[in-house]
């Protein structure tokens, strides 16, 4: 089997379409449908029906595309530990994180790293999502989930504290509640209940309140939590936000603080056939250097 044919088949079949995978490889259309067919001539059977909406797998696809992904999948594990065997960090680095967390924690706390590690190609991924470290989907995470696969190794990072929090003026406004039942009658934000949080139960404070998540017109739901932070600051409400995100903030005040939400542990977390890798050695080392 020509392995070249059988790696445009294996980004095909993931991408779902000629286009998406034309941008993978680098190749026309014609070219990739040229490298489909001849493939599907070699094993004399049809690894694709075309519809005018995509690819879809036949059965004979769906068999070879599982095979691939798992050949493609070790291939990838084994450049990362040929590459990890290197005495010097160099080559990609690929770390994930919540958004929130990634966006404003860990950017600030990587600012120096490719000043003194300039071989290593750094790549964050800040998504919500758990992703597959097995499948390298990323090398390193960043969770706020104590991981429970037998596979996976894990650090802590620190932990992070939660506090009730409004704006000057919205304090100004609409008074500072003095008990948790005052707060039916002010403004609040939330994260959205259908949608992956980014920790558990992260509308600790609506459960607190006893307010409801429907039919709640003082109540605003945001997937964001630095958009929660932005919201809080211009006045649209209370939330729980990070200690570390207001923290020197002169508009942002916290309210009620005898009411808490359980710290939250922060994990650096990665495969363990990857606990030898020099470049997350040096993610681990730095980060708890910062």
């Amino acid at each position: 089997m020509d392995w070249d044919k059988l790696r445009t088949f294996h980004i095909v079949s993931e991408a779902g379409s000629f286009t998406h995978a034309g941008t993978t490889l680098n190749l026309s259309q014609s070219a990739i449908s040229r490298q489909i067919s001849a493939l599907e001539e070699s094993l004399d059977v049809k690894l694709f029906q075309r519809h005018a909406r995509g690819l879809v797998l036949t059965e004979a696809g769906e068999l070879l595309s599982d095979a691939a992904r798992d050949i493609f999948g070790k291939l990838s594990r084994i450049e990362g530990r040929l590459a990890d065997s290197k005495f010097k960090p160099t080559g990609s680095l690929r770390v994930t994180a919540p958004d929130f967390l990634g966006s404003t924690w860990l950017v600030p706390k990587l600012a120096d790293l490719n000043d003194k590690f300039p071989d290593l190609q750094l790549s964050l991924i800040f998504d919500d999502r758990i992703l597959n470290l097995a499948m390298r989907e990323a090398d390193a995470a960043i969770r706020l989930y104590k991981p429970e696969q037998n596979d996976l190794m894990y650090h802590t990072m620190g932990k992070v504290d939660f506090h009730i929090c409004g704006s000057k003026n919205y304090f100004k406004k609409h008074g500072v509640p003095k008990t948790a039942k005052d707060l039916k009658e002010h403004h609040l934000i939330g994260y959205p209940a259908n949608l992956t949080a980014p920790y558990e139960d992260p509308n600790w404070l609506l459960r607190k309140a006893n307010v409801p998540m429907q039919n709640n017109s003082k109540l605003i739901q945001m997937n964001s939590q630095f958009g929660i932070y932005e919201a809080v600051k211009n006045g649209y409400g209370l939330a729980a936000l990070p200690e570390y995100l207001f923290q020197g903030d002169k508009v942002v005040e916290t309210c009620l603080d005898d009411m808490k939400h359980p710290s939250v542990t922060m994990y650096l977390v990665y495969m363990e056939s990857r606990k030898d890798s020099s470049r997350i050695k040096l993610l681990k080392d730095y980060l708890l250097d910062q």
